[in-house]
């Protein structure tokens, strides 16, 4: 029976894609204060500037490719059952591949209705009067600060059933999903790739770090795992 991998992705995953990631080291994103751009009060304040912004992340998201990061993870899935918690919005996962792809935070290339209801595929700008069939304004599926995160249960109930936990590009700091770590078993070997590695409170028993960006250091776990696999 093949063993469990759980890999939790975050913005440094797509980076070298040429994604930018979340937020600056000023706290801003892509020039916008936060709230502005990933609230529900800001969404009301000023609906055209979070359609207008998330418009442009769209095209530039329709515009790049997966990298040797995302194209690695896939090779793991001949020897492992792999499930992949993304804290991204993109589909670069997919795209490369993939096929259990858990979006913590939504996606990109969906919208809902502000009226409830599924997402629905979307690959062109939003705007306003653009609207579901019962008449509400769609919106961008990103799941915004002070939204719960419905997905949170799911990678919950993966992540303490992990054989093995890869942890990518993620500052670890942003919750819930840096909880996520502490679902677990113990004694699960963990490996943590970043170029500035932090994982706060852990015992370094059964944790690898790998102190590189994506493209370098998946690859090298990948291949370690591969080694492993019965």
């Amino acid at each position: 029976m093949k063993k469990n991998v759980v890999i939790l992705t975050g913005a440094g995953m797509s980076a070298e894609s040429g994604l930018k990631t979340f937020r600056d080291a000023d706290g801003l994103w892509e020039g916008h204060d936060v709230m502005e751009v990933a609230s529900p009060q800001g969404f009301s304040k000023n609906p055209q500037l979070v359609l207008d912004f998330y418009n442009q992340r769209r095209r530039q998201l329709l515009q790049v490719s997966p990298n040797k990061a995302h194209k690695a993870l896939v090779t793991l899935e001949e020897k492992y059952n792999v499930n992949i918690i993304t804290q991204n919005v993109d589909d670069l996962h997919e795209r490369a591949g993939s096929t259990n792809v858990v979006h913590l935070h939504g996606e990109l290339l969906k919208v809902r209705s502000t009226g409830g209801g599924d997402p629905i595929p979307w690959r062109k700008d939003l705007v306003l009067g653009d609207r579901c069939e019962r008449g509400y304004q769609l919106r961008p599926h990103i799941v915004w600060f002070g939204e719960d995160v419905p997905l949170m249960g799911k990678a919950m109930e993966l992540t303490s059933n992990a054989d093995f936990l890869i942890i990518i590009g993620t500052s670890m700091k942003v919750y819930p999903a840096a909880s996520l770590i502490d679902f677990v078993p113990s004694g699960t070997p963990i490996y943590f790739i970043d170029p500035k590695p932090s994982i706060e409170n852990r015992s370094t028993q059964n944790l690898k770090v790998i102190p590189e960006n994506a493209t370098k250091g998946v690859p090298i776990a990948v291949a370690d795992l591969i080694d492993k696999a019965p």
